[in-house]
């Protein structure tokens, strides 16, 4: 059995998951539903906040084969292996 840090056990899969980034989030999300992502992005705060959280829902939305109302699926074969851990480029 192997342990996990707590804040990667309970990381959000989504968009609709994210707490307190709503106006990031749906400005993001808007971004993948259009196709209008821009080559890079700079996320900035404090420690906690979802930075990290927030590039991972990104680069899954953005490789995601079935995107639904601009949010990953987490069912086709990209979000699991991207929720598993095992996807090489994130």
């Amino acid at each position: 059995m192997t342990s996990q840090v707590f804040y990667r056990k309970w990381r959000p899969l989504s968009f609709k998951e994210l707490a307190g980034q709503e106006p990031v989030a749906a400005t993001l999300r808007q971004a993948v539903n259009l196709g209008r992502v821009a080559h890079s992005y700079l996320f900035c705060g404090p420690r906690g906040t979802g930075k990290t959280t927030t590039a991972r829902i990104v680069a899954k939305a953005v490789n995601c084969l079935d995107l639904q109302d601009g949010d990953p699926c987490n069912k086709c074969q990209v979000c699991e292996t991207i929720n598993g851990g095992q996807f090489m480029d994130i």
